[in-house]
């Protein structure tokens, strides 16, 4: 008996020793995913000093320390402010899950202690001399006032496992922790996050089976702004050598004033009374992050003139280092990592913006979203792509129009006449992610439609294949790199179909001739 249980024993710390890297951070022990054996999943890594105390609204600093970590859970999420239940009366029955999952509004805990990562690789395997499978490296939306990666709608597992790669999910500083904007500080800590977590990536990524030099950045509304502004503000050292930006870019969405940064700063401190003067940051550090929490989400936003689009209260704020002022210029001139880029967005990106505005009984009219769509979404991607495109980098632009039964938001309905509403959710903001996640069965417990799990593959493919080679893998894949005037714009199943087929982007972008970028 004891010979069978010291064998048991060698079995059980050979099978955890499969599952450990090595890192700067010590040994971190994964487990596989559940119900993926192939996958090993280690969650809730530590990339960062926790940013409390003095480092509240400060850069991060790299995490230290050796001790052997078991990486069985999410990390707490960052603090954020996540938008209430919407109440539509024409919800399907799993929209509000649905959107619970996409905001990560699940009831997670948060903590300031967030600065965390998670890693699925698809090689069980561990150690420099298995190093060479593409990294994917997440960054969730929400305005840089919510999200977390704490989500099954962004759960890496299945992508993992589908596509032979390792997928990141990325923790970092919303609202305002990570964008306060206090004066005489050093601003954006959120995006500085951001680099930190690729730092650390390139650093110890070969532990997990990756390949530093093929780490590729995704993101989604304001992560896909996270990836653009990565471009301008890291031309000579990028660390990364791929971008995706998924409906949002630099020119999506317009930034503060100086002076309307500086308001919702004090905004806050007055609230929690640190006053409104050179003495605020100091008050500040001392109050608990709960109550800082409440007052932000007090502070208002500002109008850009649509419904769709107010300005959050905190938000990156341009620097002249991580986020710069004259997006559309440096654009033009090309100052930017000349890294190839997959851009686009979705068909009916209004169908989920609208949701808020409806809450608050402000009526959207169809001719405002579709406003929304072009100046937010479709004229920034095409003046993106563009410039890109002039200045000799690769790049892909697609749109996409898939609207699932198990991931539709509500119905079309005339008792809304001239709303945006009444046509539906359509292809939503965020839904293109769960054919690149895989996960629309999941965040809905509803099952995929064949032509939905064909989409998923396909789009599964596309991604990974950028990922394998940012250069010409797409190509090889048989899409045609953005070329204005060609047959270059990649629709994405069109009418539910499982294709990808390059039209004429005159097509959606010929409004776009008296198109003004917001920076």
């Amino acid at each position: 008996m004891v010979h069978f249980a010291a064998l048991a024993l060698v079995l059980a710390l050979r099978a955890e020793a499969a599952l450990t890297a090595l890192t700067t951070n010590g040994h971190i022990t994964g487990h596989p995913a559940p119900g993926l054996e192939a996958v090993t999943e280690y969650l809730g890594i530590p990339y960062a000093k926790p940013p409390t105390g003095n480092l509240r609204f400060a850069p991060p600093q790299p995490f230290v320390g050796t001790k052997p970590y078991v990486a069985a859970n999410y990390g707490y999420g960052c603090p954020d402010t996540p938008n209430p239940a919407v109440g539509f009366p024409d919800f399907t029955p799993q929209a509000q899950q649905v959107i619970n999952y996409f905001s990560a509004n699940s009831g997670a805990s948060q903590s300031e202690d967030c600065l965390t990562m998670n890693i699925w690789t698809a090689d069980n395997s561990t150690g420099v001399d298995c190093a060479n499978l593409p990294v994917m490296v997440f960054l969730y939306g929400g305005r840089f006032t919510y999200g977390a990666s704490n989500s099954t709608f962004f759960n890496g597992a299945r992508l993992a496992n589908a596509e032979n790669v390792v997928v990141v999910t990325v923790n970092y500083r919303l609202n305002v922790f990570g964008f306060p904007n206090a004066p005489n500080i050093t601003q954006n800590a959120g995006l500085r996050d951001q680099r930190l977590a690729v730092e650390w990536l390139a650093v110890n990524v070969a532990a997990f089976g990756g390949d530093r030099r093929r780490i590729t950045l995704f993101g989604q509304s304001a992560g896909g702004v996270s990836i653009d502004y990565w471009a301008y503000a890291y031309r000579k050292l990028p660390l990364v050598a791929g971008l995706i930006s998924e409906s949002g870019n630099a020119l999506s969405f317009p930034l503060n004033t100086a002076n309307q940064s500086l308001s919702n700063w004090y905004n806050v401190t007055k609230t929690l009374g640190c006053g409104a003067d050179a003495s605020t940051f100091a008050c500040m550090l001392t109050k608990n992050w709960t109550d800082i929490k409440a007052a932000a989400a007090k502070a208002p936003s500002a109008s850009s003139g649509n419904p769709l689009r107010s300005i959050p209260a905190f938000y990156p704020s341009a620097d002249n280092d991580t986020v710069f002022p004259n997006y559309t210029a440096l654009s033009e001139a090309g100052a930017f990592a000349k890294l190839p880029y997959l851009l686009g967005n979705n068909n009916f990106e209004q169908g989920y913006y609208a949701l808020p505005s409806f809450k608050k009984n402000v009526t959207v009219t169809i001719a405002q979203g579709d406003s929304f769509l072009l100046n937010s979404f479709t004229c920034p991607n095409e003046f993106q792509a563009a410039n890109r495109a002039a200045h000799g980098v690769s790049v892909w632009l697609y749109r996409y129009f898939g609207d699932w039964p198990n991931i539709n938001l509500y119905p079309a309905n005339n008792d809304y006449p001239g709303q945006v509403v009444s046509q539906g959710s359509g292809a939503y903001h965020g839904t293109e992610l769960e054919m690149v996640f895989g996960n629309p069965d999941l965040v809905s417990n509803l099952p995929n439609t064949s032509n939905e799990s064909k989409m998923i593959k396909l789009m599964q493919g596309a991604w990974a294949a950028f990922a394998r080679n940012p250069a010409s893998g797409l190509a090889t894949y048989g899409w045609p790199q953005y070329k204005p005037g060609t047959n270059s714009l990649i629709l994405l199943a069109k009418n539910n179909t499982p294709t990808a087929e390059a039209v004429d982007p005159s097509l959606y972008f010929a409004d776009c001739a008296g198109y003004v970028p917001s920076s």
